[in-house]
């Protein structure tokens, strides 16, 4: 499949996929449920950042988890809007389709994030996009999740510490695609494209980059032995 001329003419749905999903990912909820729940900013509260990690530490598990929840689906569903639109896309077979909607769930999946991060409603101060990322992993190929969430939990339980399980199954996400894509997709006759393997890696790698660069001030904390493992409001 030439991806240029794909995507150039069918621009329209890219425009809506994403618009769409932006604006889905914008809807941040640990900044909505700790105002609700404490009459607080999230974002001038523990760590600063509006995500489910300074929710657990700052107002307690309960509102946690509904973020958590809430932050998943919202991206699940912008996920799955962008892969029904890509659906409608007239394919020769049913390969070249999924590879069309895989293409939607990336895009799609890729503005939920940048939503997440950089809410219009909020004045562009959100989160940084884990619990969002996952959700389009999962979506996109549930066998990268699954080594995704695998390195995070093993992370996690030999550091617990959230901000270092998550920049180690981002670092990976890219290596876990290119490695899930080739031998599965392509070199197993499943009939998927070179060129869908190499957009999917480089999708993967730019989203973990993000990901790890949204990251930089644990980093900091990390390196300087001041990072906190996880602890939660009762």
């Amino acid at each position: 499949m030439d991806y240029v001329s794909f995507l150039t003419s069918n621009w329209y749905l890219i425009i809506l996929a994403a618009v769409i999903a932006y604006l889905l990912g914008s809807i941040n909820t640990a900044v909505i449920v700790t105002k609700i729940v404490a009459g607080k900013d999230i974002r001038k509260m523990g760590s600063g950042n509006a995500g489910f990690t300074n929710v657990l530490r700052t107002v307690g598990k309960v509102p946690a988890i509904f973020t958590i929840a809430c932050d998943f689906l919202k991206a699940v569903t912008a996920v799955l809007i962008g892969s029904l639109l890509f659906a409608l896309i007239p394919a020769d077979n049913v390969i070249l389709s999924n590879e069309y909607m895989a293409v939607g769930k990336y895009i799609a999946g890729v503005c939920c994030i940048l939503g997440h991060s950089y809410p219009v409603y909020f004045h562009f101060k959100g989160g940084k996009g884990v619990v969002t990322a996952a959700a389009l992993i999962l979506i996109v190929d549930w066998r990268v999740f699954l080594l995704m969430l695998g390195t995070f939990i093993i992370v996690f339980i030999a550091t617990k510490t959230i901000s270092i399980a998550s920049l180690s199954a981002a670092a990976l996400y890219g290596f876990y695609t290119l490695a899930i894509s080739l031998t599965y997709d392509y070199f197993s006759g499943a009939g998927y494209s070179l060129t869908y393997v190499i957009f999917s890696t480089v999708a993967a790698f730019l989203i973990g980059a993000f990901v790890i660069v949204k990251h930089k001030e644990n980093i900091k904390r990390i390196i300087r032995g001041e990072e906190k493992k996880i602890t939660a409001k009762k």
